[in-house]
C-alpha cells in the first residue's frame, strides 16, 4: 500500500492522540518547572518547549507546515497545562507523576508523529523514525534547559519504548489495519512496556567489555 495514499484518513482519525502528546508534554514539562521551585514564566516555557519541541523538528523534516504556527489551540493547551501544575498543590504530582505524564505523552506522540509521516510520504524506515523523533525530542530539549540528566544517558526503557509504537503504527497501517485501531493499539502496546519499565525497574543491558 502507497504511505501516501493513508493521508486522508489517518491523521484526521487520531488527531486526538497529538492533542493529547501535547498536553501531557507539556504538563511534564511544568511537573520539572515545579519540582525545582521555578517561576511561573518558567513553567510557562518549559510547558511550550517540552509540547512542542519533538513536533516541531518532525515537521521540518518532512516538510509539513509546523503544526503550532497557524492556530492558537496549540499553545493554549501548553499554557493551561502549565497553569494546571502551577495552582495544583504539589503533593498531587509527587512521587513519579513526571515519569507517568511523560510516558502517557511518549506513546501518543510516537504513534502521532509515525502516522504524520507516512501522512506526508515517508518510507517506512524514516516514517518510524519520525514516531521516535517526534516522541523522545520533547523530553530531551525539557531535560536539557532544566539541567538534568538526558534520557538518552538512562538504561531504562524510553526510547524503546516509543519505537515500539512507531514500529507498530507503521507495519500496521501498511498492513491496512483501520487508523483508529492501528492508533490504538500502538499507543497502548508502546504505553504497556514503559509503564512496565516503570513499574518494573527494565531497562537496556549496558556496554560491558
Amino acid at each position: 500500500m502507497n504511505a501516501a495514499a493513508l493521508a486522508p484518513v489517518m491523521l484526521p482519525a487520531i488527531e486526538l492522540l497529538d492533542y493529547l502528546g501535547i498536553a501531557v508534554f507539556a504538563a511534564s514539562g511544568a511537573l520539572l518547572a515545579a519540582k525545582k521551585r521555578l517561576t511561573l514564566v518558567t513553567f510557562f516555557f518549559l510547558a511550550v518547549a517540552t509540547g512542542i519541541g519533538g513536533g516541531t523538528a518532525r515537521d521540518l523534516l518532512i516538510g509539513a507546515p509546523v503544526f503550532w504556527i497557524g492556530e492558537n489551540a496549540t499553545l493554549l493547551i501548553c499554557l493551561l497545562a502549565a497553569l494546571a501544575v502551577w495552582f495544583t498543590p504539589s503533593r498531587m504530582w509527587s512521587g513519579r507523576a513526571l515519569l507517568w505524564f511523560d510516558s502517557v505523552g511518549l506513546a501518543a506522540y510516537a504513534t502521532y508523529g509515525a502516522a504524520k509521516g507516512l501522512a506526508y510520504g515517508a518510507a517506512p524506515l524514516p516514517a518510524f523514525g519520525m514516531g521516535v523523533l517526534t516522541a523522545c525530542a520533547g523530553g530531551i530539549i525539557r531535560d536539557l534547559l532544566a539541567d538534568e540528566p538526558s534520557i538518552l544517558m538512562r538504561p531504562e526503557l524510553y526510547v524503546t519504548a516509543a519505537a515500539l509504537s512507531s514500529g507498530l503504527l507503521v507495519t500496521l497501517s501498511l498492513a491496512g489495519a483501520p487508523p483508529l485501531d492501528a492508533a490504538a493499539f500502538a499507543a497502548l502496546a508502546g504505553f504497556a512496556l514503559r509503564a512496565a519499565a516503570i513499574v518494573k525497574g527494565w531497562s537496556l543491558p549496558s556496554y560491558g567489555r
